[in-house]
């Protein structure tokens, strides 16, 4: 086994505690406890609410003005991170902010952020909460109205002492059919939103699940035909995924663009040239590709082209937000699901209850599974049966995840663990079977590597409490609890006896014992929990006798599924 361990003979013991890994960051849904004084480092502006709030669960928040070139410095020794849209964290940050577990944005956008350097090294990035959200989702709704109804124009000429009733005409927006190009989670709200309002919705946005496109009504198509069929065209793409330029715009024909997403998704002289020579109806931005917004810009000069100064924030937004990006922090101090989290795997809030008892149990079937696996690892292999396949298996999977690779050193959590496999080379497999005989749930573990292979599966029972129900093939009925210790040995009358026997004498208490065998007379397999860590000079003693194959023990180090 490549891990490090002591064997000697048939006396394999492998230790959590062996590894150099942060304990503090194991997951996303650990099984241990707050810790307590965590330092939050504060770079944006985030209401006293929000402060208070992390200040009153026990942890130190201070707030600093730095600079990109210092944030590093000053988020050194932080657990939490909280930044505005105007502070970038780029990947020198993550490199010596080693105790980082959450970067939380008080915004929306995380284009800023190194997400893929953050995701590497185990950092949850979130962005603002969904307060946020459904605030700029209604200011591009106003936006959206405003040009159609060509509002603003209205308002100008009447200040400037021209009565403009008859010259302004507008567009209705009932029955018209809304294109939007990108889905992020302000345009999953103005897709419902339009919705409601009576339009029908097209959305191009390939990486997007077309699932949830789908449940909120609307289609999903190419860009092309998104844009010709489009009255009204949102965008809410990030990062210079699409940008919609003079072809595209020509495609759009003489409709109406709102964009209060992404300043470089929209070539900005050929929009106003659209607009300028009535190819576009009119424009509506809150988005610029340079804020602010520079004095020979093309979009001052147009009168059907909106422009405001990123305002879509509301007081009750920024209230919402301050309180949501502490909720954030604690969330994940605390193991729990972190809402708006980028980079890690979704699951609702609602759904935790559900899902944590599950994560919890592959996770620790993982690390039994690997602490006795003798070979080099290739394959961690998952299979989900029963009544868990009903629920969202990726974060269940990268419990199972973290369980192999943590206990391998790795200093994998929930959030890195798909990277770690892919780092070290580890192929994973994930499956699901509908029916589990004789469990209402199965999780079946196998670890392989070199020709050798190795299964564990669990299975959650009604009442909470969870079970090993096969080690390598043996059917057993064993709690996964603290020191395990699994013992291989000839299916004699006697050897049960003789291991409590050496247990007793070496002053080792047993907390319970299980029992399987192969078949009569050949090998058997009993696991016994034990209130204390045997030592070298425990199992020594017990494979000093014929009978006695093999001996491992499996240190869980409180982490289990009972907790």
């Amino acid at each position: 086994m490549s891990t490090p361990g002591v064997r000697d003979g048939s006396i394999c013991r492998v230790r959590v505690e062996d590894f150099p890994v942060r304990r503090e960051k194991t997951s996303v849904m650990p099984t241990g406890s707050v810790t307590p004084n965590m330092e939050i480092v504060v770079t944006g502006s985030v209401e006293e609410t929000g402060l208070a709030a992390l200040a009153d669960a026990g942890h130190d928040v201070r707030t600093v003005e730095a600079d990109p070139d210092e944030l590093a410095d000053a988020a050194e020794g932080a657990a939490a991170l909280i930044v505005d849209e105007d502070t970038p964290v780029p990947a020198g940050v993550f490199e010596r902010a080693t105790d980082l577990q959450i970067v939380a944005r008080t915004g929306i956008d995380v284009e800023r952020i190194d997400v893929a350097t953050a995701t590497e090294r185990g950092v949850i990035v979130a962005n603002g909460p969904e307060a946020d959200v459904r605030a700029v989702a209604e200011y591009i709704i106003g936006l959206l109205f405003a040009t159609a109804r060509g509002i603003p124009q209205g308002h100008v000429r009447l200040k400037d002492g021209e009565w403009a009733k008859g010259d302004i005409i507008g567009s209705e927006l009932d029955g018209k059919t809304a294109g939007l190009v990108g889905f992020d989670s302000v345009g999953q709200e103005v897709a419902k939103r339009l919705d409601n309002l009576g339009l029908d919705v097209a959305v191009h946005a390939p990486d997007a699940d077309g699932e949830r496109i789908a449940q909120i009504g609307a289609d999903s198509v190419d860009l092309e035909p998104c844009l010709e069929q489009a009255d009204f065209l949102s965008v809410h793409t990030h990062g210079g995924d699409i940008e919609l330029g003079e072809d595209e715009l020509d495609a759009l024909g003489d409709g109406y663009l709102v964009n209060g997403s992404d300043g470089e998704a929209v070539d900005e002289a050929a929009l106003a040239s659209a607009v300028e020579d009535g190819d576009l109806q009119g424009a509506a931005v809150d988005a610029v590709a340079e804020a602010p917004l520079a004095d020979d810009s093309p979009l001052r000069d147009v009168e059907d082209i909106i422009v405001t100064p990123a305002v879509a924030k509301t007081t009750a937004a920024e209230n919402a937000e301050s309180t949501g990006v502490a909720e954030q922090v604690l969330a994940a101090f605390d193991g729990q699901p972190v809402a708006n989290a980028v980079n890690v795997p979704s699951i609702p809030p609602d759904a935790y209850p559900v899902v944590k008892p599950y994560a919890d149990l592959t996770e620790t079937v993982a690390r039994i599974a690997i602490q006795l696996f003798e070979g080099d690892l290739e394959t961690v292999a998952i299979e989900y049966a029963g009544d868990i396949v009903t629920e969202t298996v990726e974060p269940i999977t990268a419990a199972g995840l973290t369980g192999v690779f943590d206990s391998l050193g790795w200093d994998a959590n929930q959030v890195n663990a798909r990277h770690v496999a892919d780092r070290h080379g580890i192929d994973v497999d994930v499956s699901t079977i509908r029916d589990a005989p004789d469990f209402q749930n199965l999780v079946t573990v196998t670890v392989s590597g070199g020709g050798d292979e190795l299964s564990v599966e669990g299975t959650q029972f009604a009442d909470g409490e969870p079970r090993i129900v096969s080690i390598d093939r043996y059917w057993v009925e064993a709690i996964p609890h603290g020191h395990m210790l699994i013992v291989r040995n000839a299916d004699e009358p006697g050897v049960i006896g003789f291991v409590g026997q050496v247990l007793g004498e070496f002053d080792v208490n047993i907390a319970g014992m299980f029992n399987a065998r192969e078949a009569i007379g050949g090998e058997a397999l009993s696991v016994y929990n034990l209130d204390d860590e045997p030592g070298e000079d425990v199992l020594a003693a017990l494979n000093d006798d014929d009978r006695i194959l093999e001996t491992t023990v499996v240190e869980l180090n409180g982490q289990n599924a009972r907790e």
